[in-house]
């Protein structure tokens, strides 16, 4: 039974599964958009996001070489790692997390199988490239509500601030044509 069990396991064997996430990956890496299935894409999405994030931890020497080591073991392709941890990991540097995406394509003729197209974000040329380089310029928020009061606080307090102006500029205003 399956009870409780949220791994989508795609009607194969575990070795089966695990070869066929590693060479998905290994493309998705490669090419930077791969199209299949919508469930073999959903999978993917929960293989590859930690891996790239694993590129993002890399304080020291030896950490470095250690997720290197834990990708290889994920990906099994030099080439795929080394593009990982060289083209991919500068670009995702700010990014908090969601390093894909998946757009649904409809159906697939022959099987009438739903196909999706999964893609690394920041690699994609049609949304936004102006976005992208403004997000890798200022560092990426580690909580949603850091610095949000007090941003919100300096906004009423310029606000008040602009109302108080106006209101003596319209005073002043007023005591002009009198005199």
């Amino acid at each position: 039974m399956r009870h409780g069990n949220k791994n989508n396991n795609l009607s194969r064997t575990a070795s089966h599964r695990k070869a066929l996430l590693m060479n998905l990956g290994c493309q998705l890496i490669t090419f930077k958009r791969i199209t299949t299935t919508l469930a073999k894409a959903k999978a993917l999405r929960t293989y590859i996001e930690p891996l790239i994030t694993k590129t993002k931890h890399t304080d020291t020497k030896e950490q470095i070489m250690h997720n290197h080591r834990i990708v290889f073991s994920y990906l099994n392709d030099k080439a795929a790692v080394k593009e990982l941890f060289t083209v991919v990991a500068p670009k995702i540097a700010s990014r908090p997390g969601g390093y894909t995406r998946i757009i649904k394509l409809g159906t697939r003729t022959g099987d009438n199988a739903e196909v999706a197209m999964i893609e690394l974000v920041d690699f994609n040329e049609i949304y936004g490239n102006s976005i992208v380089k403004a997000a890798a310029a200022e560092p990426a928020k580690k909580t949603r509500r850091s610095g949000g009061a007090k941003k919100k606080a300096a906004d009423t307090s310029s606000v008040d601030e602009a109302v108080e102006v106006k209101g003596e500029e319209s005073s002043e205003d007023k005591a002009t044509p009198e005199a």
